[in-house]
């Protein structure tokens, strides 16, 4: 069990080419960014309608994504589904959601659900015992989680969202990376029970995180207390757009599914042919685990590809998906070298 303080400080994430300059000023450019869970292969790009740009967002094509989202994700209903810019401006506003409180967070995870927590003036805890939250005011869990892509039943969930909602507590599952997991543990479709916020990212596996888009589900009257927050217009125009097309394309998901599974599974033999074990994860991103895991993050760095590493967990990286036949080539020679320094025996020094 481990208290954050001073919880409410930004945290440091992947997908920073700037840091990774910073780090590595002489790797050879561009470079192949595998510090983030982002599909390298996103959803088509197509000509958005002039209105989209030039035009307040209509609330009629709000609702339309809204539906479009609650048919995607398993929600009972569009009045279930609020919509915003991203689930990272949902945080916050969703730990308000329970006066403050003790708030704990199913770690080790993604560091956004702590400092939310302590934004809304919760004293925040990060557990490693599912059964140590039942006595939280707010509970937060990302399932399947990230970085280690571990994943909690439903059943086990919806025990603890009971114990929680009793008391007047709140139960937080963040589904980001669930377009990819085992769906039928998801909660989107318990959340008229009361008591559950489920949040979605949609930039993740549709591969467009510079859109800012997100959900959060969850009964109706928690629905229309968020967007009540949120205001008007809380989705842009050409985020309206793209989420309603690409929710409603199942067979373009379904296609990616299939496509990222196999990726993943490459990744898993390139990493296990140089004697790096993938200790976990989901089809957009693999986590690793080795002794010599700064040395591995060095190493790639210098070569221009950037994994993502942990200051708190020095024995783990997590890898994304190379998104192009060349990207995987500079992985693999990469690879080769470190595990080449790695393994020659140390040189007797010249007298």
């Amino acid at each position: 069990m481990k208290l954050l303080d001073g919880a409410i400080a930004t945290v440091d994430h992947g997908g920073s080419l700037g840091r990774a300059r910073a780090l590595f000023p002489n790797a050879p450019q561009p470079f192949v960014d595998l510090s983030t869970g982002i599909n390298p292969h996103s959803y088509p790009l197509f000509d958005l309608p002039a209105t989209a740009l030039w035009r307040l967002p209509e609330k009629t094509r709000a609702r339309e994504l809204a539906e479009v989202a609650a048919g995607a994700y398993g929600a009972p209903s569009a009045a279930h589904v609020a919509a915003g810019p991203g689930t990272q401006i949902l945080l916050p506003r969703v730990a308000s959601l329970v006066r403050p409180g003790r708030a704990l967070v199913l770690g080790p995870t993604y560091a956004e659900h702590a400092r939310a927590a302590a934004i809304a003036g919760h004293a925040v805890t990060e557990v490693e015992d599912f059964e140590v939250l039942a006595a939280a005011d707010l509970a937060v869990i990302v399932n399947p989680n990230n970085p280690d892509g571990r994943v909690v039943s439903r059943a086990k969930l919806l025990e603890l969202a009971a114990v929680l909602r009793a008391k007047g507590g709140l139960l937080v599952v963040d589904e980001a990376f669930m377009d990819v997991g085992p769906r039928a543990e998801s909660l989107a479709g318990d959340v008229g029970q009361g008591g559950i916020v489920v949040l979605r990212s949609f930039g993740k596996f549709f591969g467009l995180a510079g859109l800012r888009l997100g959900f959060a589900i969850s009964d109706a009257l928690t629905v229309e207390r968020l967007e009540t927050q949120l205001g008007p217009w809380a989705v842009a125009g050409p985020a309206l757009e793209y989420g309603i097309k690409a929710l409603a394309d199942i067979g373009w998901q379904d296609d990616m599914r299939a496509s990222l599974a196999d990726a993943a599974a490459r990744l898993d033999g390139l990493f296990g042919g140089f004697g790096v074990s993938v200790a976990g994860g989901t089809t957009l991103f693999r986590y690793l685990r080795l002794t010599d895991a700064a040395g591995l993050f060095s190493a790639l760095g210098e070569r221009g590809i950037l994994l993502r590493h942990f200051t708190d967990r020095p024995h783990v990286l997590r890898a994304g998906l190379p998104g192009c036949q060349e990207e995987w080539l500079r992985l693999e020679s990469a690879l080769a070298e470190w595990a080449s320094r790695r393994d020659d025996p140390p040189r007797e020094k010249i007298r």
